[in-house]
């Protein structure tokens, strides 16, 4: 499965850094805030769950998890709608971004230019949609055989991997249920989240192409409205 490769490693480190700036506070809030419209109990949300478990990682503090939760119930506060656009990278590849905005006639320009300026181009939607799948995606600080066997028998539907942890694929609607079974298992969860999983990987195995398209990706995710961004390539440089 791509996507799950340098482009992958390169968001974790840079959601590192944002932490110190508060910029992943920002779309950490917007996630909590989206999800609590279908719930303020994380017991009976699962994705309120999911996302106040992020806020914790990140070290967000309880009073900013609190007011995005209570952003949801505010009808004086500007609503956030969830958008997702499509586009192609250099080399070819397909983007998928994820964004949450409370003014769509804003942040749609932003992503044009922030892919255009940088050598991608906008798709028509469903053109890029149709070569990812939807996913639960975990990250599990575990490596080895029994490690692997621990979270098949928690519910995943793959797993594999990749620079001393597991990353394990789930079913959509398991996503909680199976991240809870493995933490009841005693591995640590490192993230979870539903991510876009690509079908089939696009290698990019060109240095100026690679680079081209990782600033391309940095660009767009570096956006205040932008959740997640997506790939099918495979970078391999």
């Amino acid at each position: 499965m791509a996507g799950h490769n340098k482009w992958s490693k390169i968001k974790r480190d840079k959601g590192a850094n944002d932490a110190k700036r508060g910029a992943v506070f920002t779309k950490i809030g917007n996630m909590i805030a989206l999800a609590a419209k279908q719930g303020t109990d994380p017991s009976m949300n699962p994705a309120l769950a999911l996302a106040i478990e992020k806020a914790r990682q990140a070290n967000m503090p309880k009073d900013n998890i609190q007011r995005s939760i209570d952003r949801a119930a505010d009808k004086n506060a500007a609503q956030l709608e969830e958008i997702t656009y499509e586009g192609y990278g250099p080399g070819g590849v397909g983007i998928i971004i994820e964004v949450a905005t409370d003014n769509r006639n804003r942040t749609y320009p932003e992503v044009r230019t922030a892919l255009t300026k940088n050598g991608g181009t906008m798709a028509d939607a469903g053109s890029v949609m149709f070569q990812f799948t939807r996913k639960g995606v975990i990250r599990v600080k575990a490596s080895g055989e029994d490690a692997l066997l621990t979270v098949l028998d928690a519910g995943a539907e793959d797993a594999r991997e990749e620079d001393g942890e597991l990353i394990v694929y789930t079913d959509m609607k398991d996503l909680h249920a199976v991240t809870s079974a493995i933490k009841d298992a005693g591995l640590e969860v490192a993230d979870a989240e539903l991510s876009y999983v690509a079908n089939n990987d696009v290698p990019v195995d060109d240095q100026t192409t690679a680079d081209k398209l990782l600033k391309v990706l940095d660009a767009i995710d570096d956006l205040d409205d932008v959740q997640n961004v997506h790939t099918n390539a495979d970078i391999q440089i």
